[in-house]
């Protein structure tokens, strides 16, 4: 493993978990001096439980160059997003590691395309894994009123992860999208049944202004779909209970189609302006910060469009733009 790269530490460890070697900008990526981390419990270096650096050990003596991703506590108030390649280096366990937040600043939009699709390939298998136990769990007849209610909650936070990944994936993906003819209110509908189960929890219902005989759109539906349910969600999650969702759809004058969905409690603070469509530049993207970036990217794929009018004042509209 090489550590000579901007920004990224090479950890290696003794059989009892003590940092024995450490090459690299620890300083910025692990927030201390190299002074400091040797001779350190693992754990404590990285800002993980104990069990975590077990777990990290044994994936390293296996070999294989494995992937993981943990969440650090380094001393700040959130936590930081570091990504660690574990293996053997001249008989001793040890992990390349990244500091996600300082990779994504300031990336051009290739490298975080391709490291979007890394994380999703990585999360997904533990992820449907993590789903079927629920789902076995859940057909126990036997279960309480409080582990029903445990369940439903893990079941919508799979949900939740299920649609990051769909977000990771898309803004990752650079394959040529299968346009067709849809009519854009069934594709609204079908985006919208993607969340049902967290609108109906809200109580919130989305509301079709649709404008007689609008042709059909040109999509690729499977691949909006995702990303739109997403921006619905945000939009939902960000109003009151009991609060309709509203959403025009509407000719322009030059031939297009559009959505217009608006968000009364979302602003757009003057120093994101710029940033408004960037992997993790602004706010409004809420969830996995890639809901804006990631439907931009869709609709300019799909030769349309998204566009955004705000202020400092609550109070948004996005506009997507549909050729026909």
């Amino acid at each position: 493993m090489n550590a000579h790269l901007l920004q990224a530490v090479l950890l290696a460890w003794s059989p009892s978990l003590r940092v024995t070697r450490v090459e690299g900008d620890t300083a910025t990526v692990l927030r201390r001096p190299t002074a400091e981390l040797l001779e350190r419990p693992l754990h404590v270096v990285l800002g993980v439980t104990a069990e975590r650096a077990r777990e990290l050990d044994a994936r390293a003596r296996e070999d294989r160059r494995a992937v993981e991703f943990i969440s650090a506590q380094l001393g700040g108030e959130d936590p930081t997003p570091l990504r660690l390649t574990v293996g053997l280096d001249a008989g001793e366990a040890c992990a390349g590691v990244l500091d996600l937040n300082t990779v994504l600043e300031g990336a051009p939009p290739v490298q975080i395309s391709r490291l979007s699709s890394s994380l999703s390939h990585e999360i997904r298998n533990p992820l449907s894994s993590v789903k079927m136990a629920v789902q076995t769990l859940a057909r126990n007849t036997g279960l309480s009123d409080r582990d029903r209610r445990r369940l439903t909650i893990a079941n919508r936070e799979i949900r939740t992860m299920e649609r990051m990944l769909w977000l990771l994936s898309e803004y990752g993906r650079d394959t040529t999208p299968n346009l067709d003819a849809h009519p854009l209110r069934s594709v609204l509908q079908e985006a919208t049944a993607m969340v049902a189960p967290e609108l109906a929890e809200r109580r919130i219902e989305v509301r079709v202004d649709e404008e007689q005989d609008l042709p059909r759109v040109r999509v690729d539906p499977n691949r909006l779909r995702p990303v739109l349910a997403q921006v619905l969600l945000n939009v939902a999650m960000g109003q009151p209970e009991d609060s309709p969702v509203e959403v025009a759809l509407r000719r322009d004058g030059t031939g297009h189609v559009l959505m217009v969905l608006k968000d009364p409690a979302a602003a757009l603070p003057p120093e994101e302006r710029g940033t408004l469509f960037e992997p993790f530049g602004s706010r409004l993207a809420r969830g996995a910060g890639l809901s804006l970036a990631a439907l931009r990217r869709v609709m300019t794929g799909q030769d349309g469009d998204l566009a955004a009018e705000g202020s400092a004042e609550p109070g948004m509209v996005f506009t997507l733009t549909f050729a026909t």
